[in-house]
């Protein structure tokens, strides 16, 4: 099965992300992950901290930019897939996590990035 464009450019945003915090200092443990909660884009390490990363682009941003489409639901999603990641990942549970938000937008021929850290908090 073929990839939309959008897919395509979906991945490419993933890896240009994943890239840019790879040369913030950050070391990737796993893309992509997938359960029955939901998806994590990123998974990451910072200094001890476990870092969820969700991938955000938007060609245009006329109706918000990519982070202002995580909303409630969206963070409860995420939170409940980090949570069952932990759980599968105890080595992991004991240290500090948080949840990052790469919001991206065509900037000509390279993406411009906005790197929100602690997006938001679990409740």
């Amino acid at each position: 099965m073929s990839k939309t464009a959008q897919q395509q450019t979906g991945q490419l945003a993933e890896a240009e992300a994943c890239e840019y915090l790879q040369q913030q200092g950050l070391h990737l443990l796993e893309r992509n992950y997938h359960c029955r909660h939901g998806e994590l884009d990123l998974i990451m390490t910072d200094g001890k901290s476990t870092v969820f990363i969700e991938v955000r682009y938007r060609s245009n941003t006329d109706f918000g930019s990519g982070a202002e489409t995580v909303n409630r639901r969206k963070q409860q999603k995420l939170i409940a897939t980090a949570s069952y990641y932990l759980q599968n990942n105890r080595q992991l549970a004991q240290q500090p996590a948080r949840f990052d938000v790469i919001s991206m937008t065509q900037a000509t021929n390279r993406f411009s990035i906005d790197w929100i850290q602690d997006a938001f908090q679990t409740s």
